[in-house]
């Protein structure tokens, strides 16, 4: 191959490399808890986070579906293939699909509807870990918190090792699913909602529970703030 074909698809690479990176979003993702929680991140993979450390994840605009939630009572092997207690992802520590109930979810969509990015913390898939997911970015103010201790008043139909359960897992109808037509709040739902009232509690859940910030801005998740 010639000298002048290489060079080609250096900066080819280069200039895909350098827009990849100039048209991401930075996701600080931290662990504040006094115990070790392993970051599941769909796109993004996973890391284990020991108390104290961050994972700085850059996610490309234009994403969609992407969430990121915390796992607990893992173990891996060295090839990265276990479980986890809570949000195990197919026994692997480089998650490809997303958590099982029950986890607390970061949820966003990245320069969507007149470029915005729309972001939210969600307990349709349940609780385990309290959680902060707020923009760092200069121009966008509005986070968003669950911090209430839901394990530990989690009613008892609710109840997991580790974690609470959302109602659809456990009772598996369309009242507390959504699967067809309109559902509205259950009391199940209000026991969340009352708790972390910027959450979403149920599928339907939209009206108070989706905030937006402009494309490309930045964002921390905290587990444990």
């Amino acid at each position: 191959m010639s000298l002048s074909k290489n060079l080609s698809i250096f900066f080819s690479l280069f200039i895909a490399l350098y827009f990849g990176l100039a048209h991401a979003a930075r996701f600080d993702i931290t662990n504040n808890c006094p115990f070790t929680v392993w970051a599941g991140a769909v796109p993004g993979g996973g890391q284990q986070l020991n108390q104290g450390e961050t994972w700085n994840l850059d996610v490309n605009t234009s994403t969609t579906g992407a969430r990121i939630w915390p796992r607990t009572g893992c173990n891996f092997d060295g090839s990265g293939r276990g479980s986890c207690q809570t949000g195990d992802c197919g026994g692997l520590l480089q998650c490809q699909a997303y958590g099982t109930p029950p986890n607390t979810l970061a949820e966003f969509g990245l320069n969507q509807f007149n470029n915005l990015d729309f972001f939210d913390i969600s307990l349709v898939d349940g609780f385990n870990v309290a959680m902060d997911f707020s923009p760092t970015s200069d121009g966008c103010t509005r986070g968003i918190k669950c911090t209430a201790d839901i394990n530990e008043q989690c009613p008892n139909e609710l109840k997991a090792p580790g974690g609470c359960n959302n109602p659809c897992t456990v009772f598996k109808t369309d009242q507390y699913c959504c699967n067809f037509g309109s559902c509205g709040p259950t009391d199940f739902s209000k026991f969340l909602k009352d708790r972390c009232p910027d959450a979403y509690s149920y599928p339907k859940d939209d009206q108070t529970s989706t905030f937006t910030c402009p494309g490309g801005t930045n964002y921390k998740v905290v587990f444990c703030p």
